[in-house]
């Protein structure tokens, strides 16, 4: 990885999804933009506020995909993250583990 890049392995696969009450949405079917969840699996040296396995928000209209020995994933910019989810990240009693 270089400079300011992370490598995400995101959660969901493309296409059709599940509501909550379990309808089945088409992949063809217009939705709104969403952002989506994806845990960091690689980051660069210059990378200063994610580690390997956080899991961040980002837009999925700012992607750059890319395929290693199989596996998809996606190539961004760290300044492209909207929020972080760590672990690390509750230390306090009032911490909720999120930044943005």
């Amino acid at each position: 990885m270089l400079h300011d890049r992370v490598l995400v392995r995101t959660d969901i696969p493309e296409g059709e999804r599940r509501s909550s009450g379990g309808i089945v949405i088409p992949a063809t079917a217009a939705v709104g933009r969403r952002l989506n969840w994806a845990e960091v699996v690689a980051v660069g040296q210059n990378v200063r506020t994610v580690e390997p396995g956080d899991r961040v928000l980002f837009d999925p209209a700012d992607r750059a995909e890319v395929e290693v020995r199989g596996v998809a994933y996606v190539l961004m910019r760290e300044r492209d993250l909207h929020a972080v989810a760590a672990e690390r990240l509750q230390g306090s009693e009032d911490s909720t583990g999120l930044y943005l």
